[in-house]
């Protein structure tokens, strides 16, 4: 709920900035011989946004069907962040036939936005969930960050990131503010970048440790493959938790590619080439978040996750999740 907050928060400063700006965009708004200008600078087209909107709309009714029929409220994020997606890309419709609009370029740009913030704080809650999941004594030992601050310290970036993204972002519609604006933002979409650069470092060292020094832990037996587990409507139990691992290191390259490609586009101006030609939009932001996230609607992650963890992480303690069947690890991981 605080980030959720946070981001609210942010999203209002941002709207109020470039609405503060609205009477200093003439000149940005004007081609060279003087036409007036569409406010993203094109006129978006139709079919890749009904294509993005179908597709993330599908992908998103997915997870809610997976939330409703398997529950954990921490999920709210994914589904959340879906449907805000699936928005974003319903209003680059609307700019088609209103692209003079700076109102729906606004809301079309917040969500688009907004959505994979939500998707980041997806990833840094399942890592210390699936940390834990697998006994106190592993995530203490394997995890650079205690468990119960990941979380924490992640979200806290990513909202201090958008922050100055948004700040920047209000500024640089004003012409009068726009090198500054572009300075702050670009900051503000480095840091980010570097924040979730750093979480997958971690989610991957913690990986090569537990292999490293629990090979009991590392090395669960099961029948268990991707494919004989995975699907979109099957909510069975998962006991292999390197699958989700997997998953995860997966989610993170597609948003890795989202995250410095926005600093590309960003760095070429708000009428640079890759803000200003949409394919590049949809092939190396739209399309490697909807994959990424995707993923999820096959292996939903409640489904390695035992409610038992809800109860212990309302009490604020870290609690061990059985992952794997029962008796497969030594009495110490049971102990937890």
């Amino acid at each position: 709920m605080l980030y959720g907050a946070a981001l609210v928060a942010a999203s209002s400063e941002n709207s109020q900035l470039i609405s503060r700006s609205i009477d200093n965009i003439e000149i940005r708004a004007t081609n060279s011989d003087g036409t007036q200008r569409p406010t993203a600078g094109f006129i978006m087209k139709v079919w890749p946004a009904v294509v993005a909107a179908c597709l993330f709309g599908i992908s998103g009714t997915i997870h809610w069907i997976h939330f409703f029929r398997i529950g954990h409220r921490y999920m709210l994020t994914l589904t959340i962040g879906m449907t805000c997606m699936t928005l974003g890309m319903v209003m680059r419709i609307v700019d088609h036939y209103s692209p003079y609009s700076l109102g729906i370029y606004i809301v079309e740009d917040l969500f688009v936005l907004l959505s994979p913030c939500a998707f980041l704080a997806t990833e840094y809650m399942l890592l210390s969930r699936l940390a834990n999941s697998l006994g106190r004594d592993i995530a203490d030992d394997c995890l650079l960050i205690p468990s119960l601050r990941i979380t924490k310290i992640f979200v806290w970036s990513d909202v201090i990131t958008f922050w100055v993204q948004a700040s920047g972002g209000g500024m640089s519609v004003n012409s009068n503010l726009s090198s500054a604006g572009t300075t702050v933002a670009m900051i503000g979409l480095v840091l980010q970048l570097i924040s979730f650069a750093l979480f997958t470092l971690l989610l991957i060292s913690f990986g090569f440790k537990v292999r490293s020094r629990h090979p009991e832990a590392w090395g669960v037996r099961s029948e268990e493959s991707i494919l004989s587990v995975a699907g979109p409507f099957k909510t069975s139990t998962i006991t292999n938790w390197k699958i989700l691992y997997y998953t995860m290191c997966l989610t993170c390259v597609g948003i890795l590619i989202r995250c410095i490609f926005r600093i590309a586009e960003f760095a070429g101006g708000y009428f640079g080439y890759l803000s200003t030609h949409e394919g590049y939009f949809y092939l190396l932001d739209s399309l490697p978040l909807w994959v990424a996230m995707t993923l999820y609607c096959f292996l939903w992650p409640s489904r390695f996750i035992n409610k038992y963890e809800a109860d212990g992480a309302a009490r604020g303690t870290p609690t061990a999740v059985p992952l794997v069947e029962n008796n497969k690890y030594s009495s110490s991981y049971r102990n937890y």
